[in-house]
């Protein structure tokens, strides 16, 4: 009996807690289709406000400047070359790569002793070519003196012949006399003959000698001039490229051995297009306009001022555009075939306004802020791109506020929150610093030292940089690119 009690107690304690599970399951159930069943509340809803950058646009003159890409070239090069062949037996000792030459040195001696020996052997032709010419003139001499002999006989014998026919008419002479006569005074003509072709003949042998010994003159001063060129000369004060000879080595005729540039006189070729070209001219005529010439070395700017001073006659074969020359006013620091950028600057434009690429759409549209600080769109007229900038001209927009970038979230009608540069907002980002353990600095210090094409005055700054207990990182970058660690 107490088991059984037992048991039905259990059933019924099973049976209470499974009604009760099934009450909760009703009530939640009915409180979740209740709740799906009611209308959701509706709460006010907001306009969203984006933060935009402005700028304002103030219309004005600006000189825009045309960012070109060049390299420098000398304006005088000239290529060292051997006019005579043999062994070269010596050297100035500034005959090296890059070594500085002043006008009138001795830069390289060939081997003589050829030349030398063309030379005695050309005297010798002509000293023989001047006997023969006296010999012909002696003749010719002598030929005309035995002409002037035969034409007094001649006329001897024609006298003698006018005698004998007197003779006859008169009746005193004979016949035989008057014949051996005339035969003596034909003998006499054909020997003066004889002697004017001796004399043409001993005219043609002078005539012979002398372009002979004209022609040995000619081999001799050849000689002369060869003896002359195993010595060369600088032309003018320059630096020393691409040598290659050595004392010893044997060079050919019209070989280069060096090249020879002037570094006072550089210059920078660019390249433009032909509608940038027809920016820096004037009625057909180029202008002179100023440059800036800018060469990086290890982050550093080294600028120098030049002007457009002429352009190129031709386009070229495969190229195109136009091809401009821009002098100089400073070289040093430049070496030819440095890759340089430049600066020109163009004639003033006036009436326009300059805002970033970014505010500009590519309907060449701008939004512009109301007063109320919502956003429209109003239209400009695109006229030159600079860089990242561009120059617009915007009728009646002048001193509004336009946003600074673009983006697909905004439109005509969207409200915003100006954010102009004067709320100091944006600030420009200062450059990375990194520090230098004393090896990794003792290495770029040696490294930059060692370095004889950097300028003296932008190595000295790269130096004090390079001591400083933090450097800038891009420099850092660079020196490293180029010691190729």
């Amino acid at each position: 009996m107490r088991f059984l009690r037992r048991s039905l107690t259990g059933l019924f304690m099973v049976a209470l807690t499974l009604g009760l599970l099934a009450y909760a399951f009703g009530n939640v159930q009915t409180a979740i289709i209740a709740q799906m069943n009611e209308e959701p509340g509706s709460r006010p809803a907001r306009e969203r406000v984006f933060a935009v950058n402005t700028i304002t646009l103030i219309p004005g003159t600006v000189e825009p400047v045309l960012e070109v890409f060049g390299e420098v070239q000398s304006r005088r090069a000239l290529d060292i070359r051997s006019e005579v062949s043999g062994t070269v037996v010596e050297l100035a000792p500034s005959f090296v790569e890059g070594g500085r030459i002043n006008a009138g040195s001795l830069l390289m001696r060939i081997d003589p002793a050829d030349a030398e020996t063309s030379v005695a052997l050309a005297e010798v032709d002509l000293l023989d070519a001047e006997g023969e010419v006296t010999d012909a003139q002696n003749a010719l001499a002598l030929s005309r003196d035995d002409l002037s002999a035969a034409r007094e006989q001649a006329a001897l014998r024609e006298r003698a012949l006018n005698r004998q026919r007197d003779l006859v008419d008169r009746g005193v002479g004979t016949e035989a006399a008057l014949e051996s006569a005339e035969l003596s005074a034909s003998s006499a003509r054909q020997a003066v003959l004889s002697r004017q072709q001796a004399i043409q003949s001993a005219e043609a042998r002078l005539n012979t000698a002398k372009i002979r010994r004209d022609r040995a003159q000619i081999n001799l001063d050849e000689a002369r001039r060869d003896l002359t060129n195993t010595e060369i000369y600088a032309a003018f004060d320059g630096t020393l490229s691409d040598v290659s000879i050595v004392e010893g080595g044997v060079v050919s005729t019209n070989e280069r051995v060096a090249q020879l540039i002037d570094p006072s006189a550089l210059e920078v070729a660019v390249r433009v297009s032909t509608s940038q070209y027809n920016r820096l001219t004037e009625s057909g005529q180029l202008l002179e306009s100023p440059a800036q010439v800018t060469l990086d070395v290890f982050g550093l700017d080294l600028t120098i001022d030049g002007t457009v001073s002429r352009e190129s006659a031709s386009v070229g074969e495969g190229q195109t555009g136009r091809q401009l020359f821009v002098s100089l006013s400073d070289a040093s620091g430049l070496r030819p075939g440095d890759f340089v950028r430049v600066g020109i600057r163009e004639p003033s434009v006036r009436g326009v306004a300059t805002i970033p690429s970014a505010a500009l759409s590519a309907s060449n549209k701008v939004l512009v802020v109301g007063e109320d600080e919502r956003l429209s769109e109003a239209d400009v007229m695109l006229v030159r791109r600079q860089g990242e900038d561009v120059l617009v001209r915007a009728r009646g927009l002048a001193g509004q506020q336009i946003v600074a970038e673009r983006s697909p979230l905004l439109g005509a009608g969207i409200k915003v929150r100006p954010l102009s540069p004067s709320d100091g907002t944006e600030i420009a980002a200062a450059p990375a610093m990194i520090a230098l353990d004393e090896e990794r600095r003792t290495r770029l210090i040696a490294f930059v030292e060692a370095n004889n094409r950097m300028p003296a005055a932008a190595k000295e700054r790269v130096l004090s940089q390079l001591q400083q207990p933090e450097v800038p990182a891009a420099m850092v970058e660079r020196i490293e690119g180029r010691m190729g660690g």
